[in-house]
């Protein structure tokens, strides 16, 4: 299985071959070869910082030549008019990686902005935001990256770090109970230690999975307020609880205050709108 530096390399080197192709051609007939230059990155628009790290790394693999001096780190509040780097290289390095650093800084600042919002929103209640794998193919790791700079969790990174029994593999099994006992025959056969998450849709599935065991976590799947309440005093501290489904920023506390550990969001992957910043000569 491929690191997350090698998957993060694949990504950059895949952006880069499908931006330039044979040539950033407007770049190379009007910039001389040996022309030096410095951009700043400006933030337009207040929010949370995040993908400096990453950024480094796409100019360091364009050209190693390229130096960046930074001054707001991942995971800080940001307002309009602050200068996060700036960047001295050649010409032609920075107008080449412009593109790419921005599309990526954007994006996972958004997600790292719409993640804060979140956390603050469950602020004293004790539960956690999760992620989900409702993310951009490609760019996983750095949008999930970019939740944790925002101060959420991470749900699962794929289909192989944890056991997820959802509604499509319990009715394909034949069940909650056969489900649950071929997870743990699995497990024991290929010696793996993953734990074990079940999504329950209704009090007569939640009540076999108490009855069953076998499972670290009970996903409550489009559950209401009221329901989920009832649901956790059931479990009573028994597996860990979370929330999934139509939950929105509006209705996330009423969630926690049920008692639930986790509660999954999609939007803060699926549907983010990124944060405003540009990369202008200085």
């Amino acid at each position: 299985m491929l690191s997350v530096e090698e998957l993060n390399d694949r990504l950059i080197d895949l952006s880069f071959a499908e931006d330039i192709g044979d040539g950033d051609h407007t770049t190379l007939c009007c910039i001389p070869e040996d022309a030096m230059g410095q951009s700043k990155l400006l933030i337009k628009e207040p929010g949370i910082l995040a993908g400096v790290e990453v950024a480094k790394e796409v100019f360091r693999r364009f050209d190693p030549t390229m130096q960046v001096e930074v001054f707001i780190g991942d995971g800080s509040k940001v307002n309009v008019g602050d200068v996060a780097m700036i960047v001295t290289g050649k010409v032609r390095s920075l107008l080449q990686t412009e593109r790419l650093m921005l599309n990526i800084m954007q994006r996972m600042s958004g997600i790292a902005t719409m993640t804060h919002r979140y956390v603050e929103r469950l602020e004293g209640t004790g539960t956690r935001v999760l992620d989900t794998r409702k993310t951009t193919p490609g760019m996983r790791m750095l949008e999930k990256e970019a939740v944790k700079i925002g101060g959420g969790c991470n749900h699962r990174i794929g289909l192989f770090d944890m056991i997820l029994l959802k509604d499509n593999h319990v009715d394909f099994a034949g069940g909650i109970e056969p489900a649950i006992e071929r997870c743990h025959a699995y497990l024991k056969e290929k010696n793996l230690d993953l734990k074990i998450e079940i999504e329950v849709r209704n009090f007569d599935e939640l009540e076999r999975v108490l009855s069953h065991g076998g499972v670290n976590r009970i996903m409550l799947d489009n559950f209401s307020v009221e329901d989920t309440r009832r649901a956790v005093a059931l479990v009573d501290h028994r597996y860990e609880t979370e929330s999934s489904g139509g939950i929105t920023f509006d209705t996330i506390r009423d969630y926690a205050e049920c008692g639930v550990d986790f509660i999954s969001v999609g939007a803060l992957t699926h549907s983010v709108k990124g944060l405003d910043m540009s990369f202008k000569a200085c």
